[in-house]
C-alpha cells in the first residue's frame, strides 16, 4: 500500500529508496523565478484560449517582452556612441577654429607734474601742532584713511555696482599707501604702492626711483609723497585728509577713477635746535584707469598725476624727494600769483607757484 505521499502506481522506477520524495531531490536547486518566466520566448495559450478557438499550444512572445534587459543595454550602447560622437565632434571643431586669446591691452605710461609752490614769507611754526591745526584751512579735515571717503557706488552702463566700487576702491588704497603709508613718506619700502600697479608700469615706477628726474615721466614725487628723512620727520604721525573721488566709464572694457585731494602733514626738522613744528601741504590730482582684468586682479593703471606742494624752496628739486621748508624759513617767490592747494578745481601754475597766504596757519593772536 503506497503511502499518502507516494503516487498511485508507488515510487516511480530509478528512485533511490529511503528518500521522500523519490527524484524530486535531483530538481530542486532548479528554481524558475519570475525573470525567467518573463524572458522565455514561448507562452502557453490558457484552457479557455485552447477550448475557444482552434490554435497551436503556444504563442511566440513578441521580442521586445522576451529581451527586455537585452534591449535596454543596446539603447544604452547606443546613447553613449551617440555622446561621445558628439564630444569628438566639439573638440574636432574647438581645433579648428579656436576661440581667439583675450587681446591683451598696454597700460599708458604716467604723466607727471610736480609744482614747487613758495611761501611769500617765513613759515608760521609752533611747539603745539593742535594749535597750528586750529589756526589753519585744515582744521576740519579727518585724519588718516578717514578722510578719504568713497562716493555712492552706480553702476554705469557695462559695468555693475560691485565693479565700480572695486575701482574706487583700488584707487582709496593706492592714496592710502602713497600718501599715509609711514614707510613711504620717511623714504623707506615703497612695495605697498607697486603692488597696486598695472604691470606695464612696473619698470617705468621702477627707474623713477633708481634714476628720478623732472621729465614728466620719472619723478617719484609724482608716484607717491615722500620727504627727506635726512632733513624732514613728522611731527605727527596723524596726516589730515579731504577731497573726492568720482568714477565714469570710458567705455566697454574701460572705467576710469579721478581724485582730488588736500594732504596736510605736520613736519619738523631733523636734528636742529628749533623743533617747532610746520604745516605742509600736498594737494594730488590723480588719474587712474581700470579694465577688466585690473579689476579682478584688484590693481590699477595710474594715467595722470598732478602735485602741488609747499612750503618748497624753488630752487630745491623735487623730482627724488620733498624737501619742505621748516618753521621760521623763507624762499623768494616763484610765480607772479598765489596758488592755493585748499582750492577745488583745476588751477593754473607753473613750474614753481607761490603759495598763498590763506593756505598757512594765521598768526597766533
Amino acid at each position: 500500500m503506497a503511502g499518502p505521499g507516494d503516487p498511485p502506481e508507488g515510487t516511480p522506477e530509478g528512485t533511490p529508496e529511503g528518500v521522500p520524495g523519490g527524484g524530486e531531490e535531483e530538481y530542486r536547486s532548479v528554481v524558475f523565478d519570475e525573470s525567467f518566466v518573463r524572458a522565455a520566448r514561448l507562452q502557453e495559450f490558457s484552457a479557455r484560449e485552447r477550448v475557444g478557438e482552434h490554435a497551436p499550444a503556444v504563442r511566440r512572445r513578441p521580442a521586445a517582452a522576451a529581451t527586455g534587459s537585452g534591449s535596454l543595454s543596446r539603447q544604452a550602447l547606443i546613447l553613449v556612441l551617440l555622446i561621445a560622437v558628439a564630444f569628438a565632434t566639439a573638440i574636432f571643431m574647438g581645433v579648428r577654429n579656436p576661440a581667439p586669446p583675450p587681446r591683451h591691452r598696454p597700460a599708458d605710461p604716467l604723466r607727471t607734474t610736480v609744482v614747487p609752490l613758495a611761501p611769500r614769507g617765513p613759515v608760521p611754526g609752533a611747539q603745539d601742532v593742535s594749535e597750528l591745526l586750529s589756526r589753519s584751512p585744515a582744521k576740519q579735515f579727518k585724519a588718516g584713511a578717514a578722510g578719504i571717503g568713497l562716493p555712492a557706488e552706480q553702476r554705469t552702463e557695462h559695468f555693475s555696482d560691485s565693479q565700480v566700487l572695486t575701482a574706487l576702491t583700488t584707487a582709496k588704497d593706492y592714496l592710502v599707501a602713497s600718501s599715509l603709508d609711514p614707510d613711504a613718506l620717511t623714504g623707506g619700502e615703497v612695495r605697498s604702492v607697486r603692488i597696486l600697479l598695472d604691470p606695464d608700469q612696473l619698470d617705468q615706477f621702477d627707474r623713477s626711483f633708481e634714476r628720478p628726474a623732472a621729465d614728466g615721466r620719472h619723478a617719484a614725487t609724482g608716484w607717491l609723497v615722500r620727504f627727506d628723512p635726512a632733513r624732514t620727520e613728522l611731527a605727527d604721525p596723524r596726516v589730515r585728509v579731504q577731497g573726492r573721488m568720482r568714477a565714469t566709464e570710458v567705455n566697454s572694457e574701460l572705467i576710469d577713477v579721478t581724485s582730488e585731494h588736500t594732504f596736510v602733514y605736520a613736519v619738523r626738522p631733523v636734528g636742529g635746535d628749533d623743533e617747532r613744528a610746520s604745516l605742509f601741504t600736498v594737494r594730488r590730482e590723480l588719474h587712474f584707469r581700470f579694465d577688466r582684468e585690473d579689476l579682478q586682479r584688484q590693481r590699477t593703471e595710474l594715467l595722470a598725476s598732478h602735485v602741488q606742494a609747499g612750503p618748497l624752496s624753488c630752487s630745491t628739486g623735487s623730482a627724488d624727494r620733498l624737501r619742505p621748508l621748516h618753521a621760521g624759513e623763507t624762499a623768494k617767490p616763484g610765480g607772479p600769483a598765489g596758488t592755493d592747494p585748499y582750492a577745488s578745481g583745476a588751477q593754473d601754475a607753473a613750474l614753481c607757484g607761490t603759495l598763498a597766504g590763506s593756505a598757512q596757519p594765521s598768526p597766533r593772536p
